[in-house]
């Protein structure tokens, strides 16, 4: 039977990780599918916790400034014990860190996400759920039954399943997912309490029996709104859903529950929290006087941690809670899932385009599998010994929890080897960080570096220099070695890297000159690439640039590649080639 494609990616599950899938590869043009079996959002407040990671992604799509207009600000957080404040810690950050952490429900975060994938052209299949799937060296068939009950046979060239801690896709690759469950049960609610706690800080108030277990527990998490928390706590007897201890695969049984993404409210098998059973453990362990009300949602959760063997296997992928779960400490799970996706989205969007080989596509498990299970080990230590025990320094501690670490060094795009500029300077592989006082000649205000990059989807190569000779040089060398989109050597087509003062094709990388201060004030009026000074010096400070420098920002915001102006020929071939010739033997 013929099949004709109307989508070259088809995406289950349209929770935050499936709906940034979605949005990455609309960005770079290739068509997807995006289906949900269920009939509506639920209006749950389960992931809440946006990281500046998150928040930096979103800018460059240019979703950031919706977000910040409708989450909260979360400044820190207050730590008790046995009724005393033990520590209070706050979520400080470096300057040149452009956002904060933040909270909102999941279900804004969803509608958001939606609003903008829509606007793209791409509408969510509410209703409509993968049943089965088959693959081969030429795509994907998949069976979905629609919201009419209909069934419906689809061909696509890759499948992502976005579907959750109990993910259809996941199963059927019969991929493992080891890992436990922790014994406790929890139960949460979306609440408001009338209290004096600082606006924006977190509670986490426990006590300790005499052999120093922690037997009662309360943590409250601000959510925009006055006085309105996402309150999580043990569980009574009475309520629990699994009162033998077994490790039930039904409802949140599962899941971790706050970041999975997965079913709340009633479906866990036992009885629904009401307010008075919230109100009980405010009692015993707020550090003042609180009256509960406007209880939105409830539930009893479990927390379990596991992760999958493998993040992909053919033409079909998994990413967030399909791929890993984990406590809920920290906020990780669902900021961990998007930039799975962010990550799998520019790759695909290559290799449908055929600007890169296929064999680019495995670099995504090895690169994405190793920050899983970080996240996941990380996440149990903190949920079983408490965050305040971990070794790391504070500034190192909140950079990891805000997902700013996050790096692939000796990865397959970034493989170990010598490295340009100085040894503490952000190499291949890390994060593009951010900077703020770059100008241009029009502008009569500075900018960040995110500005620059903002609704750029693809690669974006910096040249910094001070002469206008070697950033001329540079940008005609590259122009040059691609007259016509690809490297000599690439074996499949590769982006094109043309310098050109009109518009550049969205599908290639785009070059963009960064002007040391001390150059002369001309330079940027002759250039034929866009040029900013770094007036401020702090794109120096930085990236610490030995001499004329490039930098390759790959379209997920790490740094493709690092090279003397001097190197730029053989340097970008290098870097493009690997995109075709990544996994090949």
């Amino acid at each position: 039977m013929g099949h004709v494609r109307t989508a070259e990616v088809l995406i289950a599950g349209a929770g935050p990780v499936g709906l940034s899938a979605a949005a990455e590869l609309r960005r770079h043009g290739v068509r997807c599918r995006l289906v949900d079996r269920l009939p509506a959002r639920l209006p749950y407040a389960k992931a809440v916790g946006i990281q500046p990671r998150t928040l930096e992604i979103w800018d460059r799509m240019g979703l950031a400034r919706t977000f910040l207009e409708s989450a909260a600000v979360l400044r820190g957080q207050l730590l008790y014990v046995n009724g005393r404040e033990t520590a209070r810690i706050d979520l400080a950050l470096p300057p040149e860190v452009p956002y904060r952490f933040a909270a909102l429900p999941q279900y804004e975060t969803e509608r958001l996400l939606e609003e903008y994938v829509a606007g793209l052209g791409t509408v969510v299949e509410r209703g409509t759920e993968l049943l089965s799937f088959t693959q081969d060296q030429d795509g994907v068939t998949a069976r979905l039954r629609t919201a009419s009950g209909a069934q419906e046979e689809l061909r696509v060239g890759y499948l992502i399943g976005c579907d959750g801690a109990h993910s259809v896709v996941r199963k059927q690759l019969g991929l493992s997912f080891e890992g436990a469950a922790f014994a406790e049960e929890y139960m949460l609610g979306d609440v408001e309490a009338d209290w004096e706690v600082p606006h924006g800080y977190g509670v986490r108030s426990s006590h300790r029996a005499d052999d120093g277990s922690t037997d009662d527990l309360l943590v409250c998490i601000p959510l925009p709104g006055s006085g309105r928390y996402r309150m999580s706590m043990l569980v009574p007897p009475e309520l629990s859903a699994h009162p033998n201890g077994s490790d039930s695969a039904q409802g949140d049984g599962l899941a971790h529950g706050l970041e999975s993404g997965s079913q709340s409210g009633s479906e866990g098998g036992g009885r629904v929290p009401e307010l008075s059973h919230l109100q009980a453990v405010v009692d015993r362990l707020a550090p003042r006087r609180a009256r509960l009300s406007g209880l939105r949602w409830s539930s009893v959760f479990r927390i379990s941690h596991r992760i999958v063997d493998r993040y992909a296997d053919g033409r079909v992928f998994v990413a967030g809670d399909a791929a890993h779960i984990h406590p809920p400490t920290g906020a990780q799970g669902m900021n961990t899932g998007i930039q799975d996706a962010c990550n799998l989205a520019w790759k695909l969007a290559l290799v449908v385009r055929g600007e890169a080989g296929p064999a680019l596509l495995a670099s995504y498990d090895a690169e994405r599998r190793p920050v899983g299970e970080e996240v996941v080990g990380r996440t149990v230590r903190h949920a079983v010994h408490g965050m305040e025990t971990d070794p790391d320094d504070a500034r190192t501690l909140m950079l990891r929890e805000a997902q700013l670490l996050v790096g692939y060094r000796g990865g397959p795009l970034a493989p170990p080897g010598p490295h340009h500029g100085p040894a503490d300077a952000p190499q291949a592989g890390d994060r593009a960080p951010d900077c703020p006082g770059l100008t241009a000649p029009v502008s009569a205000y500075p900018l960040r570096l995110l500005d620059v990059l903002r609704d750029r989807p693809g690669h974006v190569v910096l040249l910094y220099a001070t002469d206008l000779a070697e950033l001329a040089l540079a940008a005609e060398t590259t122009g040059a070695l691609m007259p016509a989109g690809r490297p000599p050597s690439a074996p499949v087509p590769a982006p094109a890297l043309v310098p050109a003062p009109g518009p550049v094709p969205a599908s290639g990388p785009q070059i963009v000159a960064v002007l040391a201060r001390e150059a002369p004030p001309t330079v940027a009026d002759v250039l034929v690439v866009p040029a900013y000074r770094d007036t401020a010096g702090e794109f120096a400070r930085l990236y610490g640039p030995e001499g004329p420098t490039g930098f390759v920002v790959r379209p997920d915001g790490h740094l493709g590649a690092r090279f003397s102006l001097a190197d730029t020929a053989r340097s970008l071939s290098d870097y493009l080639t690997a995109l075709s010739a990544t996994g090949q033997t």
